[in-house]
């Protein structure tokens, strides 16, 4: 007696269906700009086509290679010294990078620490942190950063340290707000009723529940730090010339674009525009998805 076989198509499983509906909720065009951003900083060496900060002064103000005068060997023009704009573009994105992520992640470790300390031990702790932040929100954020970037001068790393130096206050207040809650839960009781130290607590207890909160603030926040960063760049207190950063491109370009020179003030402003208004996506993304109340919607 012979049995015919027979094609069995099993269902695709729950867990394969959920993880394709949350890649599908993926915002995929800020990612991708985020992504060809990361891309070209990382192989800035390789992808730039000249020496971004070398130019030649028979080669000033050449167009983009689409309008009369522009040459494929300069494909979006150049500047008032002849150096190459895409190559600077491409290595102002590293600058933007390292110190956007770096600025975020320095600013988020201390302020993230501060404000477990000041919401788990309360008292003077709480009272001597929360009054410094205070006193540090009221403070103007650019104004405060150019201060301080006039004092120790410019440099790419003093403006990593003079950023997280201004932006630690905003995951300190997230941070001791959540603390103040999650304190008040029973498996912080239960951890201190089995005779858990204080450290323990705030590393094994605390720390993994408000971590979500300050990744979602630290992509919120990166958008902010890329256009301070561009800002002191662009009033001369960020990074120093000759090294290619976006908002140096922007103020040595100010001056042409009343005659006519307009990529050397739409680029670099575009690449800004893009950074920032995506990484502001994303951060609004995770933040609908890491909240426990607003995934309830």
């Amino acid at each position: 007696m012979s049995m015919s076989s027979e094609t069995i198509v099993l269902p695709p499983s729950v867990s394969t269906r959920s993880a394709a509906s949350r890649l599908g909720d993926l915002p995929m065009i800020p990612i991708i700009i985020l992504a060809v951003i990361a891309f070209m900083a990382i192989f800035a060496d390789v992808l730039a086509p000249h020496n971004p900060e070398v130019g030649a002064l028979t080669a000033r103000f050449k167009p983009p290679f689409w309008q009369t005068g522009g040459t494929m060997d300069h494909i979006l023009g150049t500047d008032q010294l002849g150096r190459d704009v895409l190559s600077r573009l491409i290595f102002g994105a590293r600058v933007s990078m390292v110190v956007g992520f770096t600025a975020v992640i320095f600013a988020g470790v201390v302020g993230t620490v501060l404000g477990i300390l000041a919401g788990y031990l309360g008292g003077w702790a709480d009272q001597v942190i929360m009054r410094i932040t205070d006193a540090w929100l009221a403070l103007p954020a650019l104004t405060f950063a150019i201060f301080l970037a006039a004092i120790v001068g410019p440099s790419m790393w003093n403006i990593v340290i003079i950023l997280g130096l201004v932006y630690w206050t905003r995951y300190a207040r997230v941070v001791r707000g959540e603390v103040l809650s999650l304190k008040e839960r029973e498996f912080v009781r239960l951890a201190i009723v089995a005779g858990c130290s204080k450290a323990t607590i705030m590393r094994r207890h605390i720390l993994p529940n408000v971590v979500n909160s300050a990744i979602v603030l630290a992509t919120l926040m990166l958008g902010v730090v890329i256009v301070t960063e561009a800002s002191l760049s662009f009033l001369g207190v960020g990074v120093p010339p000759p090294k290619p950063a976006w908002g140096l491109m922007l103020s040595d370009g100010k001056q042409g674009l009343m005659v006519g020179y307009w990529w050397l003030t739409v680029l670099p402003g575009c690449c800004i525009m893009l950074m920032v208004l995506s990484a502001n996506l994303l951060g609004d993304w995770l933040r609908v998805k890491l909240d426990p109340q607003l995934r309830q919607l």
